[in-house]
């Protein structure tokens, strides 16, 4: 009998249309992504083209304190000296390989630590990347600005440089590669082309299956309907499940960088359906996804035309002037400054303000600070000046850019060189899903927030007229931050409690922006 385990056959008509089809997509995507080279120095909402200058003023630092590049070269030479030693005795069978999981998710494949030389390849990768970037970290004298800047970019080098990524050194797509004949890269070129059509000639990752779900049959299924609109937003009002409800309605403002669905994705962890069936009459703010027409609408249009119409619209629904209230991340801002902009007016209608991975501080950002100094945020704003918005990829570059191992490489690991399909996950479904932000608005956000944090400050920024002064918000506030955040680092939603004069409860969850607050209590992530 004979072996099924046999080298795979080719069949030369086959690949000759598929091949044919490639380069087809090929010749015209190459036009479209020429077309777009006058933007290549820009990377989502970031400008490298000031970057020159400084890792110029990095070298003029390093040259002035050699000590830190000799101490790094030390360093490495022991370090390599040990990868060394550690694969000749493996080679020589003279050390057992290391057990235990691998500490980095790129080098998960048995391979990686099974095979000396894989695990020589990954050893040397990782106290090179070691060594540069703790020379760079080590370099007294720079701006902090651009301290950041050099350290965040030279990241996004070293993750690029990873043996993963490539095929010839990286096992698992070898292995592929060898019992396929090559089908997998075949694949992998067309998934390529894909993402690049979808992206108009830039490359939009494909993170999940997207023709797996349909909004409404099996993402966002709770049942609702359209009870308000006006220009920048649609209120639904959530169908009862119980008998009786409670009296007070509940509001939930989400974030307008993507849809409002994400605190419904699937029965099993949704956030709406779980709170209808504890009796609240939900209803929930849905964004539009705004167009040049829209360019003008600012941060304070924004607070009077989503919460603050939201609650008028409620109370004449319900009869209630009373309301909970939920933000989750920027609609948590918004949240909280609307809180501040009725509580200068002695307007008791929010009872009580939960903001899910919200900040108000801006003190900490984390990598964000990269994309908001000066020069950066002057290059962002004629980019949206010219078509009166920020593009919706630009924004989920910028995020995708904050976790670049998992939200860029190992999408290119899986998409393009092993050529695998794309498995559903709701979760990528929505943020795929993202939407365009008005420059105005974006900008006033960015600068006033963001870059000079004036929102933390008393009569920092101004709204329809009025001082706004997040210490006199004496609603009780209930705050919830996740310990891996690259949005919003906990330790600054932690700085909130500071701010607000009514009592306040932060509870710290796992998991990271979304799916610690999206999974449902004993979920693998916790709660």
């Amino acid at each position: 009998m004979a072996d099924k385990q046999t080298q795979p056959t080719w069949d030369p008509i086959a690949l000759a249309a598929q091949l044919q089809n490639i380069a087809k997509q090929s010749q015209l995507l190459m036009q479209r992504f020429v077309s777009h080279q006058p933007d290549a120095v820009k990377f989502g909402m970031g400008d490298t083209s000031t970057l020159g200058f400084d890792f110029f003023e990095l070298v003029t630092k390093m040259m002035t304190d050699p000590v830190v590049v000799a101490r790094a070269q030390i360093n490495l030479f022991y370090d390599t000296l040990g990868i060394w030693q550690k694969t000749a005795e493996r080679m020589l069978m003279l050390r057992a390989r290391e057990a235990g999981p691998p500490k980095d998710k790129r080098f998960k494949h048995p391979d990686w630590s099974e095979n000396a030389i894989f695990d020589f390849v990954k050893d040397s990768y990782l106290v090179a990347a070691k060594s540069l970037l703790s020379a760079i970290r080590e370099t007294k004298g720079m701006d902090e600005a651009s301290a950041r800047k050099v350290d965040f970019y030279t990241r996004q080098f070293v993750d690029a440089l990873s043996p993963s990524n490539f095929v010839a050194t990286n096992p698992e797509v070898l292995t592929a590669t060898l019992e396929s004949g090559g089908q997998n890269l075949l694949r992998g070129l067309e998934n390529l082309l894909v993402d690049l059509e979808r992206g108009d000639g830039r490359l939009a990752i494909t993170m999940t299956d997207m023709k797996a779900f349909r909004l409404g049959e099996n993402i966002a299924t709770a049942p609702g309907k359209i009870i308000y609109q006006n220009e920048l937003m649609q209120l639904i009002q959530y169908a009862t499940s119980t008998r009786e409800v409670r009296r007070r309605p509940l509001l939930i403002v989400p974030p307008w960088i993507n849809k409002f669905y994400v605190l419904d994705l699937q029965p099993k962890n949704s956030f709406i359906k779980w709170a209808v069936d504890q009796g609240h009459t939900v209803f929930v703010i849905s964004w539009v996804n705004p167009d040049e027409k829209l360019a003008e609408k600012s941060f304070e249009n924004y607070m009077l035309e989503g919460p603050l119409a939201a609650l008028d619209v409620i109370e004449s629904a319900t009869g209630e002037r009373s309301i909970n209230t939920i933000g989750y991340c920027l609609g948590g801002t918004l949240l909280a400054s609307t809180a501040a902009f009725l509580a200068a007016k002695a307007d008791d209608r929010i009872a009580s303000a939960t903001y899910f991975v919200t900040l108000v501080d801006f003190t900490e950002v984390g990598d964000m600070a990269v994309f908001i100094d000066e020069e950066q945020l002057a290059s962002l704003e004629r980019r949206m000046r010219e078509r009166g918005y920020l593009e919706a990829q630009d924004m989920a570059t910028a995020f995708n850019m904050l976790r670049a191992n998992d939200l860029i490489w190992s999408f290119v690991v899986n998409n393009y060189l092993l050529g695998k399909e794309q498995i559903p996950f709701d979760l990528l479904f929505w943020n795929s899903d993202s939407t365009r932000m008005p420059a105005a608005m974006h900008s006033f956000y960015l600068r006033k927030m963001y870059q000079q944090n004036l929102l933390a400050k008393p009569g920092g920024i101004t709204l329809a007229d009025m001082p706004i002064d997040l210490s006199k918000i004496r609603t009780p506030a209930f705050i919830l931050a996740t310990r891996e955040d690259h949005i919003a680092p906990w330790e600054s939603t932690y700085a909130a409690t500071r701010l607000y004069s009514g009592p306040v409860k932060f509870v710290l969850s796992a998991a990271g922006h979304m799916a610690g607050v999206i999974s449902a209590p004993g979920s693998k992530y916790g709660h």
